[in-house]
């Protein structure tokens, strides 16, 4: 058992946008939270993937940056004085005959909780490489990068972007202003990215601030001492060129596992866990999840999404903790901030 310091009414697993806001709700209804996620820092995908890319559709923010909107959230949650507990993964999660829960992390931290509320995004998560020999010799070098963190790393810089999906058009469109040279290799004149942003790419590209490599494919990389020099495409002909790089972003989607998620006896739906939809209870009562990992009938993976989720995962979970207790609904403009 773990010691009382990590006893808890609501464990969180995962620290993204909706694992916050979560906190900030069980904080509203009086609850404790202790939050555990894998990565050394808050903010799941928004900070790991994109903290330098606008998200537009958060109510009131017109525009907002990734690691903008987690300073916020962590600021909403930080009056409930939330335990966290990062650079640790959940490895063994079992409820116990009292219906509350032991959790464990693969670096022995114990934590008691009487409820469970998973917000682990899309499980672990990392890059579909390219199939492609020599990639790890420019990965640490910053040669090829699968993420942006900061748009200033490629001021002045040869940039080649592959890819087709909505991240390969946006970091086009995102970095075509600060790099010196952008091209975009793709196999085919379609692209998968939302309309507005191909036609954006397109514009740019007849105007002759994007150079489109098309119709090619990664096939190999040219470089001394992890420095990269030149990406080669090809066509399906073999047609092959030398693009001229200092940099590679491909962008062909994330792996994504469950990894001990899998282990714990949920009702798993390919790489989801099926949830009640007006609960997010799991088939284990007092286990909840939300988020992109949650899964039911007309599911939207939208983070305004999984902010409802969690909302109404808290307070099924006060319900779980305390059944034999009535409770009034209270809006937060008449409780105000508890602990402010």
């Amino acid at each position: 058992m773990s010691d009382a310091s990590n006893s808890t009414d609501i464990a969180i697993i995962g620290a993204g946008p909706v694992g916050l806001f979560a906190v900030f709700e069980a904080g509203m209804l009086g609850l404790k939270s202790h939050v555990i996620d894998a990565l050394d820092m808050v903010g799941g995908q928004c900070s790991a993937l994109y903290p330098e890319k606008p998200i537009f559709d958060i109510p009131a923010h017109p525009q907002i940056a990734g690691q903008d909107l987690i300073d916020q959230l962590a600021k909403q949650a930080e009056p409930f004085e939330p335990t966290y507990h990062l650079g640790q993964q959940v490895i063994k999660l079992e409820k116990r005959d009292d219906g509350r829960f032991t959790l464990e992390t693969n670096t022995g931290t114990v934590i008691d909780a009487g409820a469970v509320v998973i917000a682990a995004g899309c499980g672990a998560f990392g890059p579909n490489k390219p199939p492609m020999d020599g990639l790890e010799d420019y990965e640490g070098s910053g040669g090829v990068q699968y993420y942006v963190k900061r748009r200033a790393d490629f001021a002045g810089k040869k940039v080649v972007i592959a890819g087709g999906g909505d991240s390969a058009v946006d970091w086009a469109l995102s970095l075509h202003d600060v790099a010196e040279k952008v091209m975009v290799v793709h196999r085919r004149p379609k692209f998968r990215a939302a309309p507005d942003s191909s036609a954006k790419l397109q514009a740019l590209a007849e105007a002759g601030k994007i150079e489109m490599v098309i119709p090619y494919q990664l096939k190999g990389l040219k470089g001394e001492n992890g420095k990269l020099s030149h990406v080669v495409v090809a066509t399906l002909k073999g047609e092959e060129l030398d693009l001229e790089a200092d940099h590679l972003l491909p962008f062909f989607g994330l792996a994504m596992e469950l990894g001990p998620i899998a282990d714990w006896g949920l009702n798993l739906e390919k790489n989801h866990i099926g949830v009640t939809q007006g609960t997010m209870q799991t088939s284990v009562p007092g286990i909840f999840a939300i988020g992109d990992i949650a899964t039911y009938e007309h599911k939207l993976k939208l983070i305004l999404s999984g902010f409802a989720e969690g909302a109404s995962a808290i307070h099924a979970a006060r319900s779980y903790l305390f059944p034999d207790k009535e409770f009034h609904f209270e809006y937060s403009t008449t409780t105000g901030v508890p602990n402010e």
